[in-house]
């Protein structure tokens, strides 16, 4: 019977090993409180460390247990953004420079966990943005044409490999070859064993209530204790209740995931070789990729948040929906279960690019809000640049990433 509501990350992990940490239950004073234990606020809290500054960890719930333990697990070595459109709401400079910015981290993720050994299944893997019919075709050379005159790489598959590498027919694809897979809650717990090793201290189980901030120092407290810090990283993906005022930035949206039951070997031969993870410009897009090279994974089908009594019959409904798509897909499928189903709920912002940085209304405040998409790659893009402005020494790509952004083109 399919099971529903917890992702692979979560079911293949033995409970009995999930590491556990202690509630906040008293008054800390530290440099950097962060808020916000997922895969950004876990690679933000190993960043300050490794820099030397002394931070706390808090999350509300458990490490690595949130949106990012029932992500796609996708490095991506681009945005989620189309450039073209990007390009037009900021100009070439900063798209350009947001490009660059994200490759850079994508490749460096990847590098970090192998420093650190991290046993989190990371693979390095291609993948396609791939058209399907003639209006999609045209949108995506369009696409190639932008990003190849701002000299980045965009090398069009013609339809017989873009065919072979995503198993069903495709017209045309962009190849990108930096990205990477990996188990995302594995990652965060790997960074944050990392961090503790270099002496932050991280607290579950422990809601932050408020933040109170003066003109020398910020404080967030929870019920019964508080952490008094020269700053906070609001690393919570979206705004919360705790920053209210910055909704209008970031709305909400609910991604879906689906994963087969094991594919017959016979039919998996008949597939092709699909060794690249695959997009397609359907709206929403489905992504899709193997998972131990026997279960077909998707995730798509996004919508609005629906209300928690909804919750688990949306699940399930979409989930056969998305089952039902992926066998359009791949007819050979047809009648294979799906294993597993679950939800994840994203922050989404107007261009696709997340928010990270400071905000002129909030002092002593840090923020990582994701743009949308799949990519996990911002998770280390976030952390880098929050050291950066922590420490004094942003670069000008971090303005890409910033609120100011769309007001006039960076320069």
């Amino acid at each position: 019977m399919t099971r529903y509501g917890r992702s692979v990350w979560l079911e293949r992990y033995p409970r009995a090993r999930v590491p556990s940490y202690p509630k906040l239950r008293q008054r800390l004073v530290t440099d950097v409180a962060i808020v916000g234990a997922g895969l950004t606020g876990c690679a933000t809290a190993y960043a300050f460390a490794a820099a030397g500054v002394k931070a706390v960890l808090i999350d509300a719930g458990q490490v690595g247990h949130g949106s990012s333990a029932a992500s796609f697990g996708w490095i991506a070595d681009t945005p989620s953004a189309d450039f073209l459109a990007l390009e037009r709401a900021v100009g070439l400079r900063t798209a350009r420079r947001a490009w660059q910015a994200w490759r850079r981290a994508a490749l460096d993720f990847g590098a970090l966990l192998r420093r650190l050994d991290a046993k989190c299944g990371l693979e390095s893997r291609p993948s396609l943005l791939v058209a399907r019919t003639p209006e999609q075709v045209a949108r995506l050379k369009r696409e190639a044409n932008a990003r190849r005159d701002a000299g980045l790489d965009a090398v069009l598959s013609p339809a017989r490999d873009a065919t072979a590498h995503s198993g069903f027919t495709v017209q045309t694809a962009i190849r990108a070859r930096d990205g990477a897979v990996v188990d995302p809650f594995r990652a965060s717990l790997s960074l944050a064993a990392a961090a503790a090793a270099r002496g932050v201290a991280i607290f579950e189980r422990s809601p932050i209530e408020r933040i109170r901030f003066t003109t020398k120092s910020v404080e967030a407290a929870t019920a019964h204790a508080s952490i008094a810090a020269t700053r906070v990283v609001v690393a919570t993906g979206r705004p919360t209740k705790l920053i209210a005022a910055l909704e209008r930035h970031v709305s909400s949206q609910r991604a879906y995931f689906a994963l087969t039951e094991p594919i017959p070997v016979k039919i998996r031969r008949a597939l092709g070789s699909l060794d690249a993870l695959t997009t397609d410009m359907a709206t929403p897009p489905h992504h899709i990729r193997w998972i131990d090279g026997e279960r077909l994974f998707v995730s798509g089908a996004d919508g609005p948040v629906v209300a928690d009594k909804l919750r688990e019959k949306t699940v399930i409904q979409r989930t056969g929906q998305l089952m039902y798509e992926l066998s359009m897909l791949y007819p050979d499928i047809s009648g294979i279960p799906p294993w597993l189903g679950w939800d994840a709920t994203y922050g989404c912002t107007v261009d696709g690019l997340p928010y990270i940085g400071p905000h002129r209304n909030f002092p002593h405040h840090l923020f990582a809000f994701t743009g949308g998409g799949q990519s996990i790659a911002e998770a280390y893009l976030a952390s880098r640049i929050l050291l950066r402005h922590h420490i004094g020494e942003t670069e000008p790509a971090d303005e890409v990433f910033g609120f100011a952004r769309g007001r006039e083109h960076i320069r």
